[in-house]
This record gives structure tokens, C-alpha cells and sequence, in this order.
């Protein structure tokens, strides 16, 4: 069944109105009609709807029935550096369908991009409405947020708000004694952490002063193999780690 996020709440007799884009795809790309069934989203919770009104406005009601969540059971926020070209778009998108909670970016000493402050609204206008997208094919019922872009020094102010914080550095792939990202899962997962921020730079990787910076601050390194990945491949691997672990 075709998903559909709403932001009104039903109303007493169990009824929503659906208004916009959601309801001109109802109408006119899927061509639904009185009588079928969608899923709408509110809340957190996705609600098996009957169509009873279609036109320019589709009013749905509860069929009393409702999906089981398929969100992880620990919050996963990335928080990536700047990167180049349209990687971001990439992140949005398959983080979402990853489980991912919430994407935020920020200024790294090596992001080559600067974003325009006049231009960054429509960027993530943009990112949330991928994000959207993803979440409803993939049949979340949480449409991740997508932050303005950071500072550095504001990133760092947000450690003390998670239960744990990792911050991938391909300098400790390159030892021969890497630390294991899944022994350190283990241990969130024995400390029934709730919340959990993963901290990756962009083209180049994290500086060794913002690494300095981030371990003073209380997050952990961590490896993810030997191989040094990509900027937009980094944390759909740890997104996808924390899915085996904990799912």
C-alpha cells in the first residue's frame, strides 16, 4: 500500500484530510478511488486508512488496523563534513532507508564546499523532501531531519545530548590493531544506550586536530575495516553495521 506522511491529526470520528501534493498523487498519479486502502503516517504510527471523499482533497478514514514500526531500536544520528558534488543527496537517501534518525552537516577543517548561507534553506529543502521520498518507500514511520549546517565548535556542543559518540578515522584503519566498530556496538548494546551520534569528515577525512578535539569531547574512534572508504560510503557501512547488531 502506498505511504503517505500527514502532520494534521484525525479527527473525533477517526478521519483526515489529505491536501497538497500527497492528495494530487492519490488522485492523479495513482489513480486511487472510494473504497481503497493507504497507509498514512501521523505521529510516529502508520495507520491503514480507507478512501471515503476523493477530488483536489482526499479524506481517508481508520480501518481500526495499524503496521508494527520497522524503526531501530537505538537512534543513529550521522554527522557528516561538508562533501562535494551531489554525495549529500546520496546520504540522505540511503541513510533513510537505513534506519538513519536524523543527518547533520557541518563545516570540517577539509570540506572543500562552503555553503551559501542564502542558498543552504533550498539545499535542505531539497535533502528533506529526499529523505521524505525515501522514508516512504522504504515504509518508515520517521521521516529523518535534516539540520543546517554546523560549525565545528557547534557539532562538538552536541556530544553531551548522546549516549555514545563515534567518530570514524581512517588513520586508525591503517593499523594493524584497529579498533572493532562491533565490539564497541557490543558495548552500547550492553548499556542500553539509547542514542547514538557517528561523526565522519568529508573528502580526506576528519583533521587530526578535530579528531584531538572530538576524543577530548568524549567520543570513541572507530574503524570500519581496512579499507579506507568514501565520504558517501562510510556511513551507510556503519548505518548498516548498527542494523545487523542491534536488528
Amino acid at each position: 500500500m502506498q505511504r503517505y506522511f500527514v502532520e494534521e491529526s484525525f479527527n473525533e470520528l477517526s478521519e483526515i484530510t489529505i491536501m497538497g501534493e500527497n492528495a494530487r498523487h492519490i488522485s492523479k498519479v495513482m489513480r486511487m478511488d472510494i473504497g481503497e486502502e493507504v497507509v498514512v503516517v501521523h505521529d510516529h504510527t502508520a495507520y491503514i486508512c480507507e478512501i471515503i471523499s476523493i477530488g483536489q482533497e482526499v479524506v481517508v478514514k481508520q480501518t481500526g488496523k495499524t503496521i508494527p514500526s520497522p524503526e531501530m531500536p537505538i537512534k543513529v544520528d550521522i554527522a557528516c563534513g561538508l562533501p562535494k558534488g551531489d554525495k549529500f543527496e546520496l546520504i540522505a537517501q540511503k541513510g533513510t532507508e537505513l534506519g538513519m534518525h536524523a543527518l547533520i552537516p557541518f563545516s570540517a577543517e577539509r570540506s572543500i564546499v562552503k555553503w551559501d548561507e542564502k542558498k543552504s534553506e533550498k539545499k535542505i529543502e531539497r535533502l528533506q523532501k529526499i529523505a521524505q521520498e525515501a522514508a516512504e518507500q522504504s515504509h518508515r514511520t520517521h521521516i529523518p531531519k535534516i539540520g543546517l549546517p554546523l560549525s565545528f565548535n557547534k557539532l562538538l556542543a552536541l556530544l553531551p545530548s548522546y549516549d555514545a559518540v563515534f567518530v570514524a578515522d581512517e588513520e586508525d584503519a591503517k593499523k594493524e590493531n584497529r579498533t572493532r566498530f562491533a565490539d564497541k556496538l557490543k558495548k552500547v548494546y550492553d548499556n542500553e544506550s539509547k542514542s547514538i551520534l557517528l561523526i565522519f569528515g568529508p573528502e580526506g577525512g576528519i583533521s587530526r586536530n578535530e579528531a584531538k578535539s572530538l576524543i577530548e569531547a568524549g567520543a570513541q574512534i572507530m574503524s570500519l575495516g581496512p579499507r579506507i572508504l568514501r565520504a558517501e560510503t562510510a556511513p551507510l557501512y556503519a548505518l548498516a553495521a548498527i542494523s545487523y547488531e542491534f536488528e
